[in-house]
């Protein structure tokens, strides 16, 4: 595969060398081995820091989709009411995934370039509907738009909704994440977005009260997040342990707790608004309305008029810049620039953005 000197991508991201070298040489089953079950230990412990929550952790081998799955399996049976809070593809998506779960599911809409704002709308179908279980996308990515969590989590204390539900996937690590103060009781992550390991690893936070509508639920699968919460107690997991995925898991949290985890926000946030400016400036457009919330880790723009995504694309890559596409609907229309985790670094942001100018201008 052809490297390319300028990674722009929404992720999977670049994965720092320290990272891919955290991969440790493991032996025999990790179950009866004392050194990962410390380790499974200190990443959980890590991953509470950067996640803001005192809840457990559940850490499992695949990528993020495993743990949106398993969430919903583990809590949801057939005829559960489900809201599903929806600014794009990934909000509309989940409620997708609650109906093939044989869930009613009513979804609270909203465009895919915009962010939750019409909370009397939200507020009324809580109080109508009932649900078991709201879900919602706190980084919409392929928007480049951020979701208020905490109003939601208020109006879900508000009416006592059991279970909310937040993909925090492409924001955990690069912008602001409250786990515990926003009342999530299933805040959900990966390694390959802000974390910037490689995309092996999945990760959730779980309430003691999803702990006990899981346990209620009563699901068994591959995904299935109630056996984790005695595997460390009892030294034994559902499937043998991604002893390297873990380690370098615990390296990626390392560097962000090393560095600071308000430092490293700070660092997406700027970074991300000199993107936004130099766009701007080159007379390309933004994606998100104007009253959006920009997320810091990703900038969705339109395609130039008179230009095809794929000659865009492209003309990128000879230049050695990569970018991301999109998909459904905003396929060929959009592309993103991902400035999270490895990639939030500013000189890397200003020799991909004159890349981008100079490639504009020569069309």
């Amino acid at each position: 595969m052809e490297k390319y000197r300028l990674p722009m991508v929404p992720g999977p991201v670049s994965v720092p060398q320290q990272i891919l070298d955290a991969a440790v040489v493991n032996y025999g089953s990790a179950d009866l081995e004392k050194e990962y079950i410390d380790l499974y230990k200190a990443t959980e412990k890590a991953l509470q820091k950067i996640m803001r929550t005192r809840n457990s952790v559940v850490i499992q081998t695949g990528e993020g989709m495993l743990a949106l799955w398993g969430a919903l399996k583990s809590c949801l049976q057939p005829g559960d009411k489900v809201l599903a809070l929806s600014t794009g593809l990934f909000g509309y998506g989940i409620g997708e995934m609650a109906e093939s779960l044989g869930c009613e599911v009513r979804t609270v809409g909203f465009s895919f370039d915009e962010s939750i704002t019409d909370f009397e709308t939200v507020e009324r179908a809580i109080r109508e509907f009932c649900p078991k279980m709201i879900t919602m996308v706190q980084s919409e990515t392929p928007s480049g738009t951020l979701n208020p969590v905490g109003r939601i989590g208020d109006l879900k204390e508000k009416y006592n909704v059991p279970l909310l539900y937040v993909d925090a996937v492409s924001g955990l690590g690069g912008s602001v994440v409250e786990t515990d103060k926003w009342h999530v009781d299933l805040c959900l992550g990966a390694s390959q977005k802000c974390l910037s390991a490689p995309a092996n690893m999945a990760f959730l936070s779980v309430s003691e009260r999803a702990w006990e509508i899981i346990e209620e639920t009563g699901y068994v699968g591959y995904d299935a997040l109630m056996p984790f919460r005695e595997a460390v107690r009892n030294r034994y997991f559902p499937y043998t342990p991604y002893w390297h995925g873990t380690a370098q898991l615990y390296a990626a949290c390392c560097l962000i707790l090393d560095e600071g985890l308000t430092r490293v926000i700070n660092r997406h946030e700027k970074v991300a608004a000199y993107c936004r400016e130099r766009a701007l400036q080159m007379g390309l457009t933004l994606f998100p309305a104007a009253d959006a919330i920009l997320s810091p880790t990703v900038t969705a723009l339109y395609v130039p008029k008179g230009v095809s995504w794929k000659k865009l694309d492209a003309a990128l890559r000879e230049e050695g810049l990569v970018v991301g596409g999109n998909y459904g609907c905003l396929a060929g229309k959009v592309f993103r620039i991902g400035h999270m985790g490895a990639q939030a670094d500013m000189q890397l942001v200003k020799e991909a953005m004159d890349v981008l100018e100079k490639t504009v201008l020569d069309f």
